[in-house]
C-alpha cells in the first residue's frame, strides 16, 4: 500500500439547523477544525437544470484516521471547505484493514 500524500489543508465543517422563526429551518455551517488531506479526482460529468449548467467531480478525499466520535473524523453530511470551494461529503470508509487513514468519498458541485 502507498503511503497518502497529505499536502492540503481543508476545514472540516458539520451543518448546524436553527430555526428561522417561519416553522423552517436555516442551515449555517460550523467548523470543527483542520486536516491535512490528499485529494484524487475521478472522472466528471456535467448537466443542466433550470437554465444553470452544473459539473460535478467525485473525489477521494483521504485523511488520517481518528476515533469515531471524534470532532477530527469526518462523517456522511458534512462537508470540507478550501476558501470559496466546497467538497460535500457523500461516504467515508477506512482505507485498508489497519484503520490508519480514511477515504471520504466526496463531491465538488459548481454552477456556472
Amino acid at each position: 500500500m502507498t503511503l497518502p500524500v497529505l499536502n492540503r489543508k481543508l476545514v472540516l465543517e458539520a451543518a448546524q439547523r436553527t430555526p428561522d422563526l417561519a416553522g423552517g429551518f436555516a442551515t449555517s455551517w460550523q467548523p470543527l477544525g483542520t486536516l491535512w488531506v490528499e485529494i484524487k479526482a475521478g472522472n466528471g460529468a456535467a448537466r443542466g437544470a433550470n437554465a444553470l449548467q452544473l459539473s460535478r467531480v467525485p473525489l477521494k478525499i483521504t485523511v488520517r484516521a481518528a476515533q469515531a466520535g471524534s470532532d477530527a473524523r469526518p462523517i456522511a453530511g458534512q462537508r470540507f471547505r478550501e476558501g470559496s470551494r466546497v467538497y460535500a461529503i457523500l461516504a467515508v470508509t477506512e482505507q485498508d484493514s489497519r484503520a490508519r487513514y480514511l477515504v471520504c468519498h466526496a463531491a465538488e458541485e459548481v454552477a456556472r
